[in-house]
């Protein structure tokens, strides 16, 4: 029997309820449906990461690190994006250490958006960008990126500016296309937002997760843009730890320090133990130096094994999904098609209208290959059987 409460509530995001996510995770779990849909993997990390976790709590590290993050920590931070992307950040004053990525999402849209302020961001997309901009009171603004290549189309974008627009959010590699931006991507980003106010706000957690020997092409490899940017990343994604909630962010010191505002009275500081095992682990470079390999590999067993499959399976250049197209051979409605697949094939997928604010249906659904070889088998032996309709 649940309390009920005399109290009438006045919902600031009255339109958001149970997700799509919640309800196939549910079902999932009715039919014990292959996990292909959720992007985290399933293996496990690295036992010298919790052996490091495991070393700090025994040396008494259990209590609040400073507001920032710990200061080793942001300096191995700085010096992997200097080695990698050629911009240096202040430790000190340009550097976050989050509560996870989406912490710093929220701090850095709740910190430098205003009400009456237009926000523009791109569909399909994570799905927290929107909600964030209006609990600010501000307006997010959708530009759909075409398909099937899910490219960003720079007109749309130029005409969709306003007196009232202060930032743009970028996701690259993106979630759920799997596509990345290009150096043309940044240069037409920069010249949008030159002479302007616009703030930019990448979120990069896929950043060393990109493909076929391409480079991460990044607001801080773009001089112009890192001056303007706000990049959040996340360490969960790059060490297969998303449980741990601990993400970063940088950015130039003016905005990290409005940033910081809300930080310090949402969180305070993240998890001091876990932020003491990354400051150990990140003096080997080849955590995230591997990692592009790591999962191409297991894209590129995930792509092999539904080639018998009736999808039609869309590039992935980055991420850790690949797009499937089932358009050609059935009329369901994206949402019929994943709740067929789990109950008839016995594997979970993700439609991918559930990333988009008006339920666009492009007949695609999302798959996630941060699974072990035999999760990523069984599920595409269960893919290949489904039938046409």
């Amino acid at each position: 029997m649940t309390l009920r409460t005399p109290v009438k509530t006045r919902s600031k995001l009255p339109d958001v309820g149970t997700t799509i996510f919640t309800v196939i995770g549910q079902l999932s779990a009715e039919h014990n449906a292959i996990n292909l849909s959720q992007g985290a993997p399933n293996f496990p990390c690295d036992p010298q990461l919790i052996a490091g976790v495991t070393r700090a709590m025994q040396a008494n590290h259990n209590q609040y690190a400073s507001m920032t993050g710990l200061r080793p920590l942001k300096e191995r931070i700085a010096q992997k994006i200097s080695e990698l992307y050629r911009t240096d950040y202040d430790v000190d004053s340009e550097i976050l250490i989050t509560a996870s990525a989406s912490e710093g999402l929220y701090s850095a849209i709740s910190g430098l958006v205003h009400p009456g302020d237009e926000v523009i961001y791109f569909e399909p997309s994570f799905d927290s960008y929107a909600p964030i901009v209006r609990l600010q009171g501000a307006t997010p603004v959708a530009i759909k990126l075409t398909v099937p290549d899910f490219a960003v189309n720079w007109d749309e974008v130029r005409a969709a500016i306003t007196p009232r627009t202060r930032m743009i959010i970028i996701n690259t590699p993106h979630n759920p296309s799997g596509q990345v931006f290009s150096s043309a991507d940044l240069e037409q980003l920069a010249a949008i937002t030159r002479h302007t106010d616009i703030v930019i706000l990448s979120d990069e957690v896929y950043e060393h997760v990109v493909f076929d020997g391409e480079p991460h092409h990044g607001m801080a490899t773009h001089p112009q843009l890192a001056e303007r940017s706000v990049i959040i990343s996340s360490f969960g994604k790059t060490y297969h730890v998303t449980g741990w909630r601990v993400g970063y962010c940088v950015a130039p010191a003016e905005l990290m320090d409005e940033i910081c505002k809300v930080h310090q009275f949402l969180m305070f500081s993240a998890d001091t133990p876990m932020q003491h095992a990354f400051a150990d682990y990140m003096g080997d470079p080849q955590g995230w130096l591997s990692l592009a390999a790591f999962y191409q590999r297991k894209r590129d067993l995930l792509q092999t094994m539904l080639a018998e499959s009736p999808f039609r399976l869309l590039p992935s250049a980055g991420s850790f999904f690949l797009l499937a197209d089932y358009s050609h051979f059935s009329d369901e409605s994206d949402s019929e098609m994943v709740k067929r697949l789990i109950i008839d094939c016995g594997v979970a997928t993700i439609p991918l209208s559930a990333f988009y604010t008006d339920g666009t249906d492009n007949k695609l659904i999302r798959l996630s290959f941060a699974k072990d070889e035999a999760t990523l088998r069984a599920g595409a032996q269960a893919l290949c059987r489904v039938k046409p309709r």
